[in-house]
């Protein structure tokens, strides 16, 4: 199980690096690094994730994948409501690439390794956006996304937990979650080269 975590992992070191950066959270926000556009890119990816992973919950194999997918769906739309809360309205933006590209999904091993990715991904902007307002001297909503971050742990633990009950192969899953986090750094680096800005770090 951590064997399988541990090459996603390594297999997309550079990507997960540089979606763990400040410029992350630039290239979301089209440069537009403040409050409303921060919280505004943040609802836009939880209502994606909730939405996917709906949709997944009829095509699941069984109960224990149908459960799975039910409870991450709860957990992302619980997050979105808690965001909009902060946001006020807010009207939904194109589907980031990530999401795009999960929603095409077939079997266990796409579902549950696009999952897994998708956790990595949203772990690494949570931890930009929890750094954001602690920036902000806003306590209260970086904590809320501090939480969130604990709630993406316990999720990449069952989804790890499942594929190994359900003996879903691992090769399979650990390259549905890379191209997850591909679709992700590809996103990213093509939104920060058209702002004109180097995706690489600056030494």
């Amino acid at each position: 199980m951590s064997d399988l975590l541990d090459t996603v992992r390594d297999d997309n070191e550079t990507a997960l690096s540089r979606l763990g950066s400040s410029k992350a959270l630039y290239a979301i926000t089209s440069g537009e690094m403040e409050e409303q556009a921060v919280l505004t890119a943040a609802a836009d990816r939880a209502h994606a994730a909730s939405e996917t992973v709906a949709a997944w919950v009829p095509e699941a194999d069984g109960d224990d994948e149908r459960d799975c997918y039910d409870e991450a769906a709860q957990l992302t739309a619980d997050h979105y409501e808690q965001v909009l809360d902060k946001l006020g309205e807010h009207d939904p933006d194109a589907v980031p690439a990530l999401h795009e590209q999960l929603r095409d999904a077939d079997d266990a091993a796409a579902r549950l390794g696009g999952l897994l990715g998708h956790t990595l991904v949203a772990g690494k902007l949570v931890e930009q956006l929890t750094g954001f307002f602690v920036g902000e001297a806003d306590p209260q909503t970086a904590s809320l996304f501090r939480g969130y971050g604990g709630d993406l742990d316990d999720l990449r633990e069952d989804v790890l937990e499942l594929v190994d009950d359900l003996a879903v192969d691992d090769d399979a899953v650990a390259a549905a979650a890379t191209d997850a986090v591909q679709a992700a750094y590809e996103s990213y680096t093509e939104q920060l080269e058209a702002m004109g800005v180097n995706p690489k770090p600056v030494c």
